[in-house]
């Protein structure tokens, strides 16, 4: 079985796509998508830059990044939720409008506190892409879902290179943070208007009332979790702190299980998180969330290296780390549209198994050579290649198995694991950069980058297994 199940109560009163339609559609979403991405990580080059400008620690400007980090996580099983009951569209609407307010409160603000609430607001568009997963499942002809999905999935790491590369134009020219915010929010603004002349809602919508208390709850645990993780480095992973939040975390997840096992119409419907068909999706999503995190953590600082300094590195800027990585978004555009055909031959797990392999044999390339400037070319094509393909059958594998009407939450979900794996990312390697420093120093050394190489590649080794096993156990 290659897709997911169509039943006459999916289709009854769905009109026959429109190939124009859907064209434009897709347009539309992926560059929604592109513009939610470049948001993610246009900040992760300016905070040593904003440390200066606001004259504040380290610890206090991470949280220009954690903020959104944590309101994506909190806002994507919610809205996801609502574009099931009211409809995705208005949810996306929805998404790129915080985004674009966010936006403009960061180009706007003067202080670390204004900039860090602009943030959580950018942060809430997160939910987009899982929207847009969705929606692509509800618009489009069975035969072309796995292709569309990797195409608006492959605009996560295009984006996130597209990110890296406007700031460090940006960087070369003035200090401000600024413009930069101001470009994000008229990609942001056009996306809207694309998305709204462009993208259509004719998906099964589920009704019903809002989970209020499973969603009080699970922002609750997901904020303990989040947070926890984040900060480990900075307060100390057995620290009070670090560990009352992970108790916490632990207490409030049981809590939210319970809520959500008794109420009528649960916001998350347990099966879709742990139940058979799901877990093995939802395990790879995390995997490979690590993996696709990593990259932009570990490049960033390992090209930015200057070996005639510490004995590695390619002594690049801000703007290289961006311009290596556009293989990457090539390759990675390129195979999200292949991703579609290798489904239909062999099925969206085995394919992502494939994806998952290539993944893992990018960073086992950089593990083994990494001194020249074609290793970092190379590992940026096949990181391409193999995100390029799984990230569509990952999609694919998410919601095939769901009823029309829960498509969106069961697309949010693998989201959301896909956010945790790419924050426990963070702290796992920024615990080995700094566990293993070169003598007398803070700086890391080449054996700790090669030995994150090595983890990296493991865990996106560990997810290709974990989607074998998937194929042979459901015959998808």
């Amino acid at each position: 079985m290659t897709g997911a199940p169509t039943t006459a109560r999916e289709t009854a009163g769905r009109p026959a796509p429109d190939p124009g339609r859907t064209g434009r559609t897709l347009l539309a979403l992926a560059f929604a998508g592109m513009a939610v991405a470049v948001q993610q990580t246009l900040v992760l080059p300016m905070l040593p830059q904003l440390m200066d400008r606001f004259d504040a620690p380290i610890t206090d400007v991470t949280w220009v990044f954690t903020a959104s980090l944590l309101a994506g996580a909190v806002a994507t099983p919610l809205l996801t939720r609502f574009g099931d009951m009211y409809g995705k569209k208005r949810m996306i609407v929805l998404a790129l409008a915080l985004l674009l307010a966010g936006s403009v409160v960061c180009a706007l603000s003067g202080s670390l506190v204004v900039l860090i609430a602009g943030r959580a607001l950018q942060g809430v568009s997160a939910s987009m892409i899982p929207l847009a997963i969705g929606m692509i499942r509800d618009t489009f002809p069975r035969e072309r879902v796995t292709t569309a999905i990797g195409v608006v999935s492959a605009t996560m790491g295009a984006g996130g290179s597209a990110g890296m590369i406007v700031t460090g134009l940006i960087a070369t020219r003035t200090d401000s943070h600024r413009p930069v915010f101001w470009i994000a929010g008229a990609m942001a603004a056009a996306g809207l208007v694309l998305v709204g002349t462009a993208a259509r809602d004719v998906g099964v919508r589920a009704g019903g009332r809002p989970d209020y208390p499973g969603v009080a709850v699970l922002a609750a645990w997901l904020i303990c979790l989040l947070l926890g993780i984040s900060e480990g480095n900075a307060w100390g992973w057995t620290s009070g702190g670090v560990l009352g939040l992970f108790g916490a975390a632990a207490v409030l997840c049981a809590v939210w299980v319970v809520i959500e096992l008794r109420v009528r119409a649960p916001l998350v419907r347990l099966n879709l998180l742990v139940g058979p068909r799901s877990l093995s999706a939802n395990i790879a999503s995390a995997l490979l969330g690590f993996s696709m995190f990593a990259a932009f953590t570990l490049i960033a600082g390992f090209v930015q290296a200057r070996p005639d300094a510490v004995g590695y590195g390619l002594g690049g800027s801000v703007l290289d780390v961006g311009l290596y990585m556009l293989p990457s978004t090539v390759t990675m555009l390129v195979f999200s549209f292949m991703a579609g055909r290798i489904a239909a031959r062999i099925g969206p797990a085995f394919t992502l198994a494939i994806g998952s392999a290539f993944a893992g044999l990018c960073y086992a390339w950089l593990a083994v050579s990494n001194s020249h400037v074609y290793d970092m070319l190379a590992f940026s094509s096949i990181q391409g290649i193999g995100f390029g393909i799984a990230y569509a059958a990952l999609g694919t594998l998410a919601i095939q198995h769901v009823p029309m009407d829960q498509s969106g939450i069961a697309s949010g979900i693998n989201s959301l694991v896909r956010t945790t794996g790419g924050s426990i990312a963070g702290a796992v390697t920024a615990s080995v950069l700094a566990g293993q420093v070169m003598a007398g120093t803070d700086v890391p050394s080449l054996a700790a980058y090669e030995l994150c190489f090595w983890v990296v590649a493991a865990g996106s080794v560990v997810a290709a297994i974990v989607a074998l096993v998937h194929g042979f156990r459901h015959h998808d």
